[in-house]
């Protein structure tokens, strides 16, 4: 058994009871301290540049052995409609009703009936909405009466006029007979002179009676005349639909007070705005500058912001004469070929200018991608399509170029992505990075 190392000895005081304060223990002479050198001591190996050596080389194996992704730039895959390519020019408005109308009553007074909300369906002539009509009623009874009086006046005239003709028949056989008298010596000449007078008087009173109903006859149609201003005025309380068409607006409610020549506070004018919906159609602003390159009845192609999944058909209706200074356009009224009834006023629109009809079958969606990702492998038309990290070759069928893309047939569906420019040596299951823009 080999001798422990001997350790260097330090000389230590004894330890007393109780130190005093006076008494400092005793500092180790330098001269007693010493190293054993009878023993040699072991020489501890570095390993730590082995292991981490060792780990450097790992890593760069798994660095060329883990497959480096390829970056690439992608394309989505779209929903494109055919009749783009007959696409000449382009613009935006709004689907306005060429017949609208803010409904209102030519009389004044407080609304004390509606029968109609927003989107109500009316046909021309149907009620409304009903002002007080009490005073009207009451003056349209006043007339009637003024015309039965003028009736009775009339009965009376007509009576007193048969009394004068029975007169006037009785005075002229009374002429007669005096005559015949006269003729045969029997009387004087005074007593027909007297039956003449009778006569005489007898047709002045026919006359007179005959007068006065002619003033009962134009007594009757003033009355008349009055029971019918009456009832225009009462008509006048009654709002009715000037055509068929749709409310889209109630301008006003139950109790309010209908004024419609007078902007005064607490007062409506319009009962309730309406369009008829039949008569729709797009307003569309076209710069000055492309104005020469539309013309009446060119069939354009209609899309809805609130329907983007639908197309129209239409045509030039009419190009408004004038231009708007201040935007520099010409607006332009399209008509639709047929109205959906999920048009409504106000929608906002585009309109693209055709330089030919497009067919029923140019307005069905067909999947298209960019031409610069469609690329020949093995003598077949494949494009590259995304499936997480790593991509996929997909066989399509090129079709008709539509605008700026390409229409292909295959299993893409829209929304997907696709390599742009592939590198020949891009092959399917290859692991890739989008590259950022």
């Amino acid at each position: 058994m080999a001798d422990a190392p001997i350790l260097p000895s330090v000389a230590t005081p004894a330890a007393t009871p109780a130190a005093t304060p006076a008494a400092a223990p005793a500092a180790p002479s330098l001269s007693q301290l010493r190293i054993d050198r009878s023993t040699p001591l072991k020489r501890r190996r570095r390993r730590w540049p082995w292991v981490l050596g060792g780990l450097l080389i790992a890593g760069a194996a798994a660095a060329l052995l883990v497959p480096r992704k390829t970056e690439v730039q992608v394309s989505a895959v779209l929903a494109a409609y055919p009749s783009q390519q007959y696409a000449e020019l382009s613009a935006s408005g709004y689907v306005v009703a060429q017949r609208r109308a803010a409904v209102a009553s030519k009389g004044t007074g407080r609304l004390i009936e509606l029968r109609v909300r927003e989107g109500s369906v009316v046909k021309q002539g149907d009620l409304i909405g009903r002002l007080d009509a009490t005073d009207v009623q009451a003056a349209v009874a006043a007339s009637q009466s003024g015309v039965a009086m003028a009736q009775a006046g009339k009965a009376q005239a007509e009576a007193a006029l048969g009394q004068s003709r029975a007169e006037l028949d009785n005075a002229a056989l009374e002429l007669k007979r005096q005559q015949d008298l006269q003729a045969q010596g029997f009387i004087s000449p005074q007593a027909v002179d007297a039956a003449a007078r009778r006569l005489a008087v007898a047709r002045s009173a026919l006359a007179t009676q005959q007068a006065a109903i002619t003033a009962a006859q134009a007594g009757i149609q003033q009355s008349q005349t009055q029971v019918t201003v009456q009832r225009v005025n009462q008509a006048n309380t009654e709002i009715r639909a000037p055509f068929d068409g749709v409310v889209l607006i109630k301008n006003a409610n139950v109790g309010d007070m209908i004024t419609p020549f007078s902007s005064a506070s607490g007062t409506s004018g319009a009962v309730v705005t309406m369009a008829d919906m039949g008569t729709l159609e797009v307003e569309a602003d076209v710069s000055e500058s492309n104005v020469a390159r539309i013309k009446p009845e060119q069939p354009v192609e209609i899309t809805l912001d609130a329907l983007p999944e639908m197309r129209f058909r239409g045509n030039v209706s009419r190009i408004v004469p004038t231009v708007d200074r201040a935007k520099a356009t010409v607006m332009t009224k399209i008509r639709f070929e047929k109205l959906d009834p999920r048009i409504l006023p106000e929608m906002s629109a585009k309109v693209s200018f055709l330089s030919q009809p497009a067919t029923a079958a140019d307005q069905k969606a067909v999947i298209a991608v960019n031409p610069k990702a469609i690329v020949q492998r093995d003598g077949k038309s494949v494009v590259f399509r995304l499936a997480g990290d790593s991509v996929e070759a997909v066989s399509v069928t090129p079709g008709r170029k539509i605008g700026d893309v390409q229409e292909v047939a295959g299993a893409l569906k829209s929304g997907e992505r696709v390599v742009l420019n592939p590198a020949e040596t891009l092959k399917a299951g290859a692991k890739v990075a989008v590259a950022s823009k």
